[in-house]
């Protein structure tokens, strides 16, 4: 049985992935289960809002570089919990 993500975890970029590495452990070691996106909210925001639309999710985790552009654009589009890596 696969068990409905409760966290999305977006990178604004591939070159993020070495911190969503850092997230996926800890969702593991806690049977957590989650999807891993790379949305950018400056290159396709259009595709990033849809994301957050219809994402059944419980928790978006925002990936974004040095920056907290990903988090505030995710957060400025739901209701549900948002937390920011820059």
């Amino acid at each position: 049985m696969i068990k409905k993500p409760l966290v999305a975890i977006i990178m604004g970029s591939k070159s993020d992935e070495h911190v969503a590495r850092k997230v996926e452990e800890v969702l593991q070691e806690y049977g957590i289960p989650y999807e891993k996106k790379i949305l950018s909210a400056h290159r396709n925001p259009k595709e990033l809002e849809d994301y957050i639309a219809k994402s059944q999710v419980d928790v978006f985790i925002g990936i974004a570089g040095l920056a907290a552009h990903l988090p505030g654009f995710i957060a400025s589009r739901t209701h549900k919990p948002v937390k920011g890596y820059p």
